[in-house]
């Protein structure tokens, strides 16, 4: 049973002038692993949070640093949830999820499906 499904689209420079303007901004969105990602892989996690925090209604209180996106040589992206996302996904009955992640053209989009 599908509990939610969430998309979002980040245009990438954009996104990039954001980080370079605040550059707390990458600590506060993105885990360890993450940051070291080039611009447009940060931009594409961005989106997939997003789209993970759609896909749960957005509710409030929602940690960015409590959803990681890891990439799978030969297979989808993997979404590991702890803290906040992990007790808003238990709450909504969500059991796995399906993330597609893009980014060419100068845009970075991502599509989330929260399975129950």
């Amino acid at each position: 049973m599908i509990v939610g499904v969430g998309i979002d689209v980040v245009d990438v420079d954009r996104f990039v002038s954001t980080l370079e303007r605040a550059p707390g901004l990458r600590e506060r969105l993105f885990t360890t692993p993450e940051r070291e990602l080039p611009p447009a892989s940060l931009a594409a996690r961005f989106a997939a949070k997003e789209a993970i925090a759609k896909a749960l209604g957005a509710p409030a209180g929602l940690r960015w640093q409590d959803a990681t996106v890891r990439r799978v040589a030969g297979g989808p992206p993997v979404v590991e949830l702890t803290g906040t996302v992990q007790a808003a996904a238990a709450s909504a009955g969500v059991r796995s999820w399906h993330l597609s992640i893009s980014h060419d053209a100068g845009i970075a989009s991502a599509v989330a499906i929260a399975e129950g």
